[in-house]
């Protein structure tokens, strides 16, 4: 860090108290000390990744071989992993209610007062914020190796791929299918569902409006690579059963773990 230069790291710290404050105004005080400890420890490790730490300052992951390579040989490339590291990063802390920084803190406040999702959340937010920078950046003579509007444009893409991970993981994955099962046949199809596919289910009292015949649906979640078994079976025991499958994101209980 060369005299007189303020830390990204620092910098980004001080801005961030004011959000910081509004924050707490929103959201309460149990807001406060995860939110304070999480945007600290970011602009730490910005600082200290960047070598602009005391003592520390051989510490730059910018000058290392391959990020050089990459910036300069297939920075289309530095951008996605930025983008996938990101997302998969900020998915994570606000799964566990956590915040990084000034974003995060716009982000919940709009989750908890418009419903707006955290991905979509930051993704407005950010994009006001990367307006503004590529206009200040186009102001400024030789500030960057490449045109202001090529990074604008490239902001957008990083930001539109790392909003898209967060809801992804906020909203889990489609490992399992929803399945509602309408036969004449339920004890059988019943059986074979608790038994053969080892999974379980529930009966829900319905009746058919088309032929004003009460029946049972049989309603049952299995992971997406059982959904083919599944189908053979219960068309195994009755070829006129109707099935609707739909996509689960996330379900917690028994016999499902949703990293495996």
């Amino acid at each position: 860090m060369t005299a007189g230069k303020v830390p990204i790291g620092l910098l980004m710290w001080f801005l961030n108290i004011p959000l910081f404050i509004w924050g707490i105004k929103e959201l309460g005080k149990s807001f406060a000390l995860r939110t304070f400890y999480g945007f600290t420890l970011n602009s730490f490790f910005i600082d200290l990744f960047r070598g602009d730490l005391p003592f520390l300052g051989f510490i730059k992951i910018q000058d290392t071989p391959a990020i050089v390579d990459l910036l300069k040989n297939d920075f289309l490339f530095t951008i996605v992993i930025g983008a996938v590291l990101l997302g998969v990063g900020l998915g994570i802390i606000f799964k566990f209610k956590g915040m990084t920084d000034g974003s995060d803190i716009v982000a919940s406040i709009m989750n908890k007062k418009y419903g707006i999702k955290p991905g979509q959340a930051i993704m407005i937010t950010d994009f006001f914020v990367i307006t503004l920078a590529g206009f200040i950046i186009g102001f400024m003579d030789h500030a960057t190796h490449r045109p202001a509007l090529t990074l604008t444009f490239y902001a957008f893409f990083l930001l539109f791929v790392s909003a898209k991970i967060i809801d992804t993981i906020l909203d889990g994955f489609d490992y399992a299918r929803m399945a509602y099962i309408i036969s004449d046949k339920c004890n059988e199809i019943t059986e074979l569902v608790l038994k053969d596919i080892g999974r379980g289910a529930t009966a829900f009292k319905s009746r058919g409006l088309y032929t004003n015949t009460d029946r049972e649906v049989i309603m049952t979640v299995v992971p997406v690579k059982e959904v083919g078994k599944l189908t053979e079976k219960v068309k195994e025991v009755d070829a006129d059963a109707f099935i609707i499958i739909s996509n689960v994101h996330e379900v917690l209980g028994k016999g499902f773990n949703r990293w495996f």
